[in-house]
Order: C-alpha cells, then sequence, then structure tokens
C-alpha cells in the first residue's frame, strides 16, 4: 500500500472513525496538510447528517413508532452512532466523544432526579428541533468541538445535565456542595497535586448560587429546565486559594454583593483554564487520544501544544491542527498505538465493512457488552481506557459483534469482492486494504489464506464468496489487531 494511502487511512481513523475507500481516496488526492485543514475547518462543511437518518443508502436506525432521538435515550444513542457513520465532519463528532469523557456525565442520575424525557433532552436536544432552543451538553460538546476551552468550561459549569450531575443546582450558601469544584480542579483542568483540599471548599463557596430552574409552563413543550443564578443563595465573603486567581498574583476572590456574584465563578474558571498545568495535562490527554498511549507521550509536542494552548487564549482549533500536522502524528511508528473504544471499533467497523440493512440499533447491546454504553460513564473520571477495555468478556463481544456484522453483509461483500475473486491471495490483499488493518505477520497471512483454501479448490464463485468473503471479514475484525486504530 502507498504512503500517501497509509497516512491518509491513519489519518481518517484518528481525526474520525475511519472511512470507506472513496472518502479515503477523496482525502487522498488532496495535499496532508489540506486534508488536515478540512477536518479542522469543519464549520465549513453542511452539517445535515441526521436529515438522512432513516433514509435508504444509510445505515438504519430502529424506530418503535415516532424515531425520538431528544427524549428517548435509546433513540438519542441510535442518532449519535448513525452521525459516526456518516458525518461530513469526523472531526467534530470525534472530538464530542473526546469532550464526552473529558466531562463525563451519566444519563442515569438525571433520569433519577428529572425523568428520561427530561435527562435524554437534557443531554441530546438540538436547538434546532427544541421547542426551546434547548442545546444538550452533547450538542454544547460539538457546538464548543474545537472551540475556547475556557468558554466550554463556563457552558458546562452552567449546563443543565452537569448542574444535576455534580449537584450544582443544591449548591446554596448554608451548604455549600463540593462536587463541581473538585472535579473542576481534579478532572476538568489542572489535575491532583495542583490544588489543596481547602480550594475545594473555596471553589463551593465560589459556586453558590449557580442554580437550576424550571423555565415556563410544565405542560408545554417550551417549558425547560435551565441555568439560573441565584443571588440570595450566594455566598459573598472572600475566597482564597493556594494557586493565583489573577494574572497580577493575586489568590483571593475579593467579597462582592451578591447580585455580582457570577464573576466569583468566572474569576475561578479563568484561573484553572489559565493554571500552567492544564495545559499540559490537556495536551496529554489529546496525545493519548489522537497519537500514541501504548508509549510515553512526546515531552517536545507535549510543551508545544501547551504553548500553543496558551499563546491563543485557550482556543483548541491551534492546539489539535498543531498535533495532526506534527511529525510525531505522521510517523508510522506511532500508526496502531492507539486502543479502540468500543464507539470507534463498532463505528469503524460498521464504515469499513458495510452497513446496508444493518441498524445501529443492534449496536447498542454489543457496545455494552464491550464496557460503554454511549450517555453512560461509570462515573465523574469517565471510562477506563487503554487495556482496560479488553477484559475476556468485553473482547468476546467485540468478536461477536464482527460476526454478527459480517454476516449481515455477507451478500454486500460478495458483490463487492466479485472483481477481486481470481485467487485467495487477491481477495486477502481485497480485504485487507477494506479494512486498514496493519500488515499481518507472516503466520497470521498464511492462517488467513489458510482459511480461504479450505473446503476444496477455489473457484471465485457467488457461493463461495458470499461465505468465504464475510468469514474473512469476521476474523480480521475480530483479531486482536483490529482492536488499534
Amino acid at each position: 500500500m502507498a504512503r500517501r494511502q497509509q497516512l491518509t487511512e491513519h489519518l481518517l481513523r484518528r481525526a474520525g472513525f475511519g472511512a470507506a475507500p472513496d472518502q479515503v481516496e477523496q482525502y487522498a488526492g488532496l495535499s496532508y496538510t489540506a486534508a488536515v485543514d478540512s477536518l479542522v475547518n469543519f464549520a465549513e462543511v453542511a452539517d445535515d447528517v441526521d436529515s438522512h437518518a432513516g433514509q435508504a443508502g444509510y445505515v438504519g436506525i430502529t424506530a418503535r413508532g415516532t424515531f425520538a432521538p431528544t427524549s428517548n435515550v435509546t433513540d438519542a444513542r441510535q442518532r449519535w452512532l448513525f452521525r459516526m457513520v456518516h458525518t461530513e465532519r469526523p472531526l467534530q463528532e470525534k472530538m464530542a466523544l473526546f469532550w464526552h469523557n473529558h466531562f463525563a456525565t451519566a444519563y442515569t442520575k438525571i433520569a433519577g432526579a428529572l425523568g428520561a424525557d427530561v435527562a435524554t433532552r437534557l443531554l441530546m436536544a438540538k436547538p434546532s428541533e427544541d421547542a426551546a432552543a434547548v442545546t444538550g451538553q452533547i450538542e454544547l460538546f460539538r457546538k464548543f468541538a474545537l472551540g475556547n476551552f475556557r468558554d466550554l468550561l463556563i457552558a458546562v459549569a452552567q449546563d443543565p445535565a452537569m448542574l444535576v450531575w455534580l449537584d450544582g443546582r443544591t449548591n446554596v450558601k448554608a451548604k455549600p456542595q463540593e462536587n463541581f469544584a473538585r472535579e473542576l480542579m481534579e478532572l476538568f483542568t489542572m489535575g491532583v497535586g495542583n490544588y489543596q483540599e481547602a480550594d475545594v471548599y473555596a471553589g463551593a463557596r465560589v459556586f453558590t448560587g449557580w442554580n437550576l430552574a424550571f423555565v415556563g409552563d410544565r405542560t408545554s413543550p417550551s417549558g425547560h429546565y435551565a441555568f439560573s443564578y441565584v443571588s440570595g443563595q450566594h455566598e459573598t465573603s472572600d475566597k482564597t486559594f493556594s494557586f493565583p486567581i489573577y494574572t497580577n498574583g493575586g489568590s483571593t476572590i475579593p467579597a462582592r454583593a451578591a447580585a455580582n456574584g457570577m464573576q466569583d465563578g468566572l474569576d475561578m474558571i479563568n484561573a484553572v483554564a489559565r493554571h500552567p498545568a492544564t495545559g499540559p495535562r490537556l495536551a496529554r490527554k489529546l496525545y493519548a487520544y489522537f497519537i500514541n498511549e501504548v508509549d510515553p507521550p512526546d515531552e517536545d509536542l507535549i510543551a508545544d501544544l501547551a504553548r500553543t494552548y496558551y499563546a491563543s487564549n485557550f482556543e483548541m482549533k491551534p492546539v489539535v491542527r498543531t498535533l495532526l500536522l506534527s511529525p510525531q502524528f505522521t510517523r508510522q511508528d506511532n500508526f496502531y498505538k492507539r486502543y479502540a473504544w468500543p464507539a470507534e471499533f463498532v463505528i469503524r467497523s460498521i464504515i469499513e465493512v458495510g452497513w446496508r440493512g444493518f441498524s445501529v440499533n443492534d449496536a447498542l447491546t454489543p457496545m455494552s457488552n464491550m464496557g460503554q454504553q454511549l450517555l453512560e460513564p461509570p462515573d465523574v473520571a469517565g471510562w477506563d481506557l487503554g487495556t482496560s477495555w479488553f477484559s475476556s468478556g468485553a473482547m468476546l463481544a467485540r468478536m461477536n459483534f464482527a460476526a454478527q456484522l459480517a454476516t449481515n453483509q455477507k451478500f454486500e461483500l460478495r458483490d463487492a469482492a466479485r472483481s477481486v475473486a481470481r485467487s485467495p491471495e487477491s481477495l486477502l490483499s481485497w480485504m485487507l486494504d477494506r479494512l486498514s488493518t496493519p500488515s499481518p505477520p507472516g503466520e497470521v497471512y498464511n492462517a488467513l489464506l489458510d482459511y480461504l483454501r479450505a473446503g476444496g479448490s477455489w473457484t471465485g464463485s457467488d457461493s463461495q464468496l458470499s461465505t468465504k468473503a464475510s468469514g474473512l471479514a469476521h476474523l480480521i475484525v475480530g483479531s486482536g489487531d483490529y482492536q488499534l486504530v
């Protein structure tokens, strides 16, 4: 395989979820820098993918009556998977998934507090579809996918789903609630070791009054939950931290009148976004997500990404562009050094194997068995990544999904393989190329050939292809190598 095609496939696996051969060809026709820029500048591409759900020529959805992805959580998960398969903005969806793990928020707790329909709306509502133009949390992540990180922190702090998830709705001056302040420092920005326990309590007081309210008529579709700053519940005294809050080195947020108390939270968010540990911590997470989570990160690139973060005043687009254009990203020894999340594995499989007659609904239970249910991270720290995805049960679920999908696509694969049916070798070469796998070692290659040759002489007939092509796809997609992206 030509180096240019390998690099393009690598880019589309990492900055997206894989690509069909025609998409690879489209991007390979650009210079590498132009290909990266087309992914990074996704706002210039039409965002109409949702309008194709349920149409012929696209992966299926399973509607139980009316398809309701902003009120039914199963439909919501289906629509997000549908987007991942068909989006013309793959990096936007890839970053939305990244932020979903970074700001891990689970449906079940919100549903328990406010009801299932409301929880789905708070997580997945689209402003263009919602009677009150509600922006669900995942839509928030799509909006800020490569936007300003400080602005994203402010939006997350005021996000209704987060206000329920980390109990901001109960954060009042008589009893400051520490959860959001703790995770803001520990998980969302600078990390453990860069703050003290006293900072958590000071932070809790900073966000008192950042609460939740119901707006409008509860019997109307336009009635909705929204952020509400309740000045009477804000604790107005000064708050001192162990790290600088202001650029002059000051570490105390001054006492303010309750009416101006929202500025306390904005000052703290500015401080943690600016903290010298935040840029490198984000850079390391992005390095592991896009480049390599197997080997130690390249410290020169981490420093470069952090410098870009601060120099751009916390903009993520130049950070991610710098990363994708770096020699570390394009180096061949960093190919296949990422363990595929279940969502990545499932979407890449559907894109590369095929989807005609397949419904994303049929991937939901397998994904859960693999250890990832969208909108349901296990705790505030998100999913355990890397090799933690690969328990024996989770790996079996991946292998079973490979069999399920390959069997479903049996006749599509037969038809697609007719032009390469002249020999087992040509079919294997075509399939390895289609599934964008690393070159298998000799013993694996020979074992795959033995599978194709087994059962009699090779004829390349439709009957033989319908069995062997799908069986080969199953073996490759279910292999250990295919779990790396």
